[in-house]
């Protein structure tokens, strides 16, 4: 079934791919002794050669790549000049430099530091200023980013975590050590641009894009099982919609709540439910991850194994968590409509001779919060699903604040406890 799911072929196609005998799969201790009996040496041998290899692949420490400092500049510590920029940018960002804003400061860079992470912000940095010098729309910060001082001063983030009381704990912290992640949105239609730009800077060999796998989930595994097996489409649309439609669902749990399912796979339709559920959560196919990319200190083939998609595409072989786990460096480059919507905005602004800097716009106007209030918000980031826009008409928000806890509430979990 699975070599039909991957060939496009049904099982009973006679010109399909087979298998040349039934023992394809790894045979057991038992197995093997009693095909070697006369020759125990061979399974001695076997295992003698087995227990010569110690391989391990090494986790727990990170690979960086290693950021191109200045080269007319006096410094050669990565740590030093992450310092030394974020000093220019806090004076850029605040006014008055106050004793909180400094100890903020100081206290951030030094856990920066300590967990060894200065090179990550000054790639991050790197790629966002050119993004801006570019005129590359960029996003204001999403996620726990938004929390650090250090990222608002080197301008990577555009979100005061001093005027909104932002923890920075919760984006990196001493006692939790895991590489910093910060998702970075552009205009949808530059995005390439950036990628392009990291790519002459660490190099060809060292930066691509991030496989992805889809995997076969309740609804599909049975859609594509019943197809090969030569199930009509409407019996197996039947089977299909049985499954309640509920979010990550198993065919198991799916059985214990639906008697139409179950009274199905007792009956006529037994052997699509039993190697549907067998197939059950494998990957169907591989595809390129929507916005990660890796960069590594050297050739991409030091650290990882590479796929090659039908279209040429090349990707690494390990996903976005394998990845994680072996220390390599990985950025999401979030391809956001909005932002492309809004740049298309401004500009067709500027024909008419009217100005808009956006990043200045009031925080407090009324007007704009009648039409929240309202629900007309379609086209609005995060705020434009028909069931946020029905919290907003209970809400009726009046100040910006209202608007962080509505968009806090809204996701799975919470959101049970608005009304």
């Amino acid at each position: 079934i699975h070599i039909c799911l991957g060939t496009g072929k049904e099982r009973d196609d006679p010109n399909r791919l087979r298998y040349a005998t039934p023992e394809f799969y790894f045979k057991s201790q038992d197995d093997m002794y009693k095909l070697f009996k006369d020759v125990p040496n061979a399974i001695e041998n076997t295992r003698s050669i087995a227990d010569s290899i110690d391989l391990s692949i090494p986790t727990g420490s990170y690979h960086l790549p290693k950021f191109p400092l200045p080269a007319n500049g006096s410094m050669t510590d990565p740590d030093e000049y992450l310092r030394s920029i974020c000093k220019k940018g806090v004076i850029e960002r605040y006014n008055d430099i106050t004793p909180n804003i400094k100890q903020r400061m100081d206290h951030e860079l030094d856990v920066i530091k300590a967990m060894g992470f200065s090179g990550y912000f000054l790639i991050t940095q790197d790629f966002v200023k050119y993004a801006r010098d570019n005129n590359i729309p960029v996003g204001p910060g999403r996620g726990s980013a938004a929390g650090s001082v250090v990222s608002y001063a080197l301008g990577i983030t555009d979100i005061d975590p001093m005027k909104h009381n932002l923890l920075f704990e919760r984006f990196l912290n001493p006692d939790r050590v895991s590489m910093p992640d910060i998702d970075i949105d552009f205009c949808i239609e530059r995005r390439g641009e950036v990628i392009d730009y990291i790519k002459k800077r660490y190099g060809e060999n060292s930066v691509t894009q991030i496989i992805t796998f889809g995997k076969m989930k309740a609804r599909q595994v049975v859609r594509d099982v019943g197809r090969v097996m030569g199930y009509s489409f409407g019996d197996v649309d039947r089977v299909a919609k049985a499954i309640p439609n509920e979010l990550n669902i198993t065919l198991d749990a799916a059985l214990n709540k639906s008697p139409d399912l179950q009274t199905m796979a007792n009956g006529e339709f037994k052997e699509l439910v039993d190697y549907s559920k067998v197939l059950e959560g494998m990957n169907r196919h591989a595809s390129t991850h929507a916005a990660g990319v890796v960069i590594t200190p050297s050739d991409l083939t030091d650290y990882m194994p590479l796929y090659k998609s039908s279209q040429g595409d090349i990707t690494s072989q390990y996903d976005m968590k394998s990845l994680e786990n072996l220390g390599l460096l990985k950025m999401d480059f979030l391809g956001l409509r909005n932002l492309t919507v809004i740049d298309h905005t401004i500009k067709l602004l500027q024909q008419k001779d009217v100005i808009i800097k956006i990043e200045k716009i009031p925080m407090d106007d009324a007007k704009v919060y009648k039409l929240f209030a309202k629900g007309l918000t379609i086209g609005v980031f995060q705020f434009e699903s028909s069931g946020m826009r029905e919290f907003l008409k209970k809400l009726k928000p009046t100040h910006f604040e209202d608007l962080i806890a509505m968009n806090a509430l809204y996701r799975p979990g919470p959101m049970k406890n608005i009304d």
